[in-house]
């Protein structure tokens, strides 16, 4: 592999998790983030009571997608090889973090709109 490109990026993706549950986190991924942007621009202020309950959902966030990954792929830690290995592992897990806390930062607004809000 000479050139990494989005091609090549959708076609290992594809390959790891399979072409139906890939394009399913993809769309769930989009809707999510519309959402968090619908919720934001409705409220148009942040509750920091639903931000901290977002903030204390990231640790599960990421130990869910790490996971979620190493299920996936059938490996496990003892297979990590080296320090690429190493970074791509915190990737996942951020990625898992922070999509941990806008799911529940937009599920606590959709749930539970503000009282106060100014029309």
């Amino acid at each position: 592999m000479k050139e990494l490109t989005l091609g090549t990026l959708i076609a290992v993706f594809e390959e790891i998790f399979g072409r139906g549950l890939f394009w399913f986190m993809v769309i769930a991924a989009i809707v999510v983030t519309l959402a968090y942007i619908y919720v934001l621009v409705r409220d148009r202020t942040v509750s920091w009571h639903k931000f901290l309950w977002a903030q204390l959902s990231m640790p599960f966030g990421a130990v869910a997608a790490v996971l979620f990954v190493q299920a996936m792929t059938n490996s496990g830690f003892a297979d990590i090889g080296g320090p690429v290995d190493v970074i791509v592992l915190l990737g996942v897990a951020a990625a898992g973090a922070i999509g941990a806390a806008i799911l529940v930062y937009t599920l606590g607004s959709l749930i539970k709109p503000p009282k106060n809000r100014e029309t």
